[in-house]
C-alpha cells in the first residue's frame, strides 16, 4: 500500500497510527502544531466517522476496496465490531508484527510476499491471509541467515505479547492460542464508528 509522507498523514488524523510515528520525535512535532493552530474546525458526524476509518485503513495498511470487504463479512456477524477487528488482526503481516518478528506490518508484509515464511509448514506468500487459533508461523529455514532477522529472535524476546499468542524466540515461531479481542481504549481508532459508517 503507497502511501504519503507518514508523520503528515499521522498529524491530519491526529493519531500515532504508524510504527515510524510511535516516538517522541512525533510527539514533539504534534505539540507544536497544537500550539499553532488558534481555532480548531469542528468536524460533521460524516467527517469523524470518515476519519475513523482512515485511521483503521492506514493502521494495518489496508487499501480501501479490501477493507471494505472486511466491513461486509463483519457485518454478516451478530457482533459486527468485534469481528472487524478480529479479521484486520488476524491478517498473517498483522500477526508477525504483533508477534515480534518484525519491527513493522509494512516490513512484515513485504517479508510475506517474498517468500520468506511457512504457514504451518507450508511456504505462503500472500499477506493477508486470515491464520486461525493453532497455526504456526515460521521463518523458512534457507530464509533464517539473512540479514532480515539477524535481530528478530532478540526483538521477539523484548516484546510485549497480546494474550491470544505465543512465540518461540529460539526458532523464530508464532503460534496462535486464542482470538483478539477488541479493546476501544488499547488501541488509536474507534471501530464502531466504522461499523456504523458503513451500515447506514
Amino acid at each position: 500500500m503507497k502511501l504519503g509522507p507518514k508523520y503528515k498523514i499521522a498529524r491530519r488524523l491526529g493519531a500515532p497510527i504508524f510504527e515510524k510515528t510511535q516516538s517522541p520525535k512525533y510527539a514533539l512535532s504534534l505539540a507544536r502544531k497544537e500550539r499553532t493552530v488558534k481555532r480548531p474546525r469542528g468536524r460533521s458526524e460524516f467527517g469523524i466517522s470518515l476519519m475513523e476509518k482512515q485511521k483503521a485503513r492506514f493502521t494495518y495498511g489496508v487499501m480501501e476496496r479490501q477493507f471494505r470487504k472486511y466491513v461486509d463479512k463483519a457485518l454478516r456477524s451478530a457482533t459486527p465490531t468485534q469481528k472487524l477487528f478480529s479479521l484486520l488482526e488476524k491478517r498473517l503481516d498483522n500477526v508477525l508484527y504483533r508477534g515480534g518478528l518484525f519491527s513493522s506490518r509494512a516490513q512484515a508484509r513485504q517479508a510475506a510476499s517474498h517468500g520468506h515464511l511457512l504457514l504451518n509448514g507450508r511456504r505462503v506468500t500472500v499477506p493477508s491471509i486470515e491464520v486461525k487459533t493453532g497455526d504456526v508461523i515460521s521463518i523458512r529455514t534457507g530464509s533464517k541467515d539473512s540479514i532480515l532477522f539477524s535481530l528478530a529472535g532478540e526483538r521477539v524476546k523484548a516484546h510485549t505479547l497480546p494474550v491470544w499468542l505465543e512465540t518461540d524466540p529460539e526458532n523464530l515461531e508464532v503460534r496462535i492460542i486464542g482470538e483478539p479481542v477488541y479493546d476501544p481504549a488499547g488501541e488509536h481508532f474507534d471501530l464502531g464508528v466504522v461499523v456504523e459508517f458503513y451500515n447506514r
